[in-house]
């Protein structure tokens, strides 16, 4: 455990303790579904079935809202409905802002507790679907970082501008905040990366002083894909755990962000302005709003979160700072290393039997599912280079340690078995897992040095 937390050996009786019991509670309090969603149950079941059938009739299908039942969204009930998304002029909206602010002291509050110092250059990965979700909240973080906040139109609560906030308010030094979009943010909230780069233009015009204000040295901020392009690409590159292969993965991540926004919504390919940003960032962060995934559900998470690290590899630059913000409880956010978060994820929910229990209730799918959790636990490993191989143990045992899993994954899903098996030797294969268990390298047929 203390290999996941990054406890120093010299670390003191208090401090360890500390830390060990709040991560104790972490586990203690995460949650995971209990087996798949299926369409058609649950609490808008017959919405939802009801919806369906009207679309496949031709008929029209009731309109409703996006965004998540956990930000007091009960509009957004009962599902099944045609949805349209939020007004990307009202974005942030109010509330967003008042927990962007929440969200922005938490993660600095982290960084101090972690290095001392408040951080020199921090990107912020931002994605479209959650901000749907929030209204907005990750992108006010950014502005709250930085010493700004949005000004709302009173008639209507639409974002009209922005303002400063003045240093003796702040009371901390402006942050140095590069914004990395997705695909999807960059259509459906251009007004955003616009607004956010005028906001930094109007703060290199302020008589402050440059450890106050790191924005007086201009430099593009807002990066993302090529227009009309999504994603990162980097697919082919997560199955090979070569550092070629690594070093292709980071290759990807620059050339999926490489495009400047300036404040008047121009995308323009700048390769050396996202590289200066890059190499001067000593930290990244990923907010996560939605309670019902994590980081080893999807390889989306991998892809962004460890591809950064891979990018900064690729160009030969120090280790960053990986943080993965946990706001799905709006009252305590809580800022994690990506590390804590991993392990925190394979001890909570994929290393617990109940988890795998609930997948074999779904046949096909669940056993799909046991599998890709070890693909994306992987692609971390392979990014980073700094998943501990008691993690993987972790799983092993969860997975190929249960006879009764086997016993349904070799018959409702043989394939999948297969991919298991092959995945667990490809890590040992490359040298990104190399297990101290005798029980489990006897599995394999020898032992790992």
């Amino acid at each position: 455990m203390e290999t996941d937390l990054g406890l120093a050996a010299d670390a003191s009786p208090a401090e360890a303790i500390t830390r060990i019991d709040r991560f104790v509670c972490d586990i203690k309090e995460s949650q995971f579904g209990d087996g798949l969603h299926i369409y058609g149950q649950g609490q808008c079941g017959a919405e939802e079935t009801a919806g369906l059938l009207a679309a496949l009739n031709g008929q029209r299908v009731a309109a409703g809202p996006s965004g998540s039942p956990y930000r007091g969204r009960s509009d957004v009930m009962p599902t099944g409905r045609n949805l349209y998304t939020t007004d990307p002029r009202a974005v942030p909206s109010r509330a967003a802002f008042a927990q962007g602010v929440k969200l922005a002291e938490e993660l600095v509050r982290r960084h101090l507790q972690d290095h001392g110092d408040y951080p020199r250059g921090l990107v912020v990965d931002l994605w479209g679907s959650a901000t749907m979700r929030t209204a907005g909240e990750e992108f006010a973080m950014a502005l709250h970082l930085a010493g700004l906040a949005p000004r709302w139109d009173e008639g209507s609560d639409r974002v009209s501008g922005f303002e400063i906030t003045p240093l003796a308010l702040l009371r901390r030094p402006r942050i140095d905040v590069t914004l990395r979009v997705s695909g999807l943010f960059r259509d459906v909230f251009p007004g955003l990366a616009q607004m956010f780069e005028a906001a930094t233009g109007s703060l290199a015009a302020r008589e402050e002083s440059p450890e106050d204000n790191p924005y007086l040295a201009r430099a593009p901020r807002v990066f993302g894909p090529k227009p009309g392009q999504y994603g990162l690409g980097m697919a082919d590159a997560l199955d090979d755990y070569s550092d070629e292969a690594r070093k292709a993965a980071g290759e990807a991540w620059l050339k999926g962000s490489e495009w400047a926004i300036s404040a008047s919504g121009v995308s323009t390919q700048n390769r050396e302005g996202l590289e200066a940003r890059l190499t001067a960032a000593d930290a990244f962060v990923h907010v996560q709003d939605l309670a019902e995934t994590d980081v080893l559900l999807a390889v989306d998470y991998a892809a962004h979160e460890a591809g950064f690290a891979a990018a900064v590899a690729r160009l030969g630059g120090t280790a960053p700072a990986l943080y993965h913000l946990d706001a799905t409880n709006p009252d305590a956010p809580r800022a994690r290393t990506l590390a804590e978060e991993i392990a925190r994820t394979v001890r909570a929910r994929a290393a617990n039997p109940k988890w795998a229990d609930g997948m074999m209730r779904h046949g096909f799918r669940g056993a799909a599912e046991v599998t890709a959790t070890l693909d994306n636990l992987a692609a971390y490993a392979h990014l980073t280079r700094n998943v501990p191989p008691h993690l993987f143990d972790l799983y092993h045992d969860a997975t190929l340690g249960r006879h009764d899993l086997l016993a349904f994954m070799a018959r409702e899903n043989p394939a999948a078995l297969a991919a298991l098996r092959a995945r667990f030797d490809a890590l040992r294969e490359s040298g990104l897992w190399l297990t101290r268990r005798n029980s489990i390298a006897a599995s394999f047929g020898g032992t790992d040095d």
